[in-house]
């Protein structure tokens, strides 16, 4: 199965849970850790974990196995490995604060950059 078969899987997964925010980055020619990232917020840890949980079931359920994970059922982030593919899922205050979008996508141009 390919990379956009588990992309798909793990977006839908999120989405049945209510992720807010979703967003999908290919860093494929940034780094060789994984060709794409997934990043959702979830509004408590309690949320988290079920966005956690569904992603995990739903993937096994089509023969993707997570490598690991990361962070625990109070963590305000939590990481599922799936190789091509890191799932970020964290509360919106921890996402603004490490604001992995700048990160791999780079800064984002600003109204005056144009002029």
């Amino acid at each position: 199965m390919s990379v956009e078969t588990l992309k798909a899987i793990v977006i839908d997964a999120l989405e049945d849970i209510k992720a807010q925010e979703i967003l999908e980055i290919d860093v494929h020619d940034k780094t060789s850790i994984a060709d794409y990232m997934i990043i959702a917020s979830g509004t408590s840890s309690r949320h988290l974990q079920a966005l956690v949980e569904n992603v995990s079931v739903k993937a096994k359920e089509k023969g993707f196995e997570p490598l690991g994970k990361e962070g625990d059922s109070g963590s305000e982030w939590v990481l599922i490995d799936f190789g091509d593919i890191v799932v970020h899922v964290m509360t919106p205050a921890t996402r603004a604060y490490y604001d992995l979008e700048r990160l791999w996508e780079g800064p984002r141009p600003s109204s005056t950059d144009a002029l």
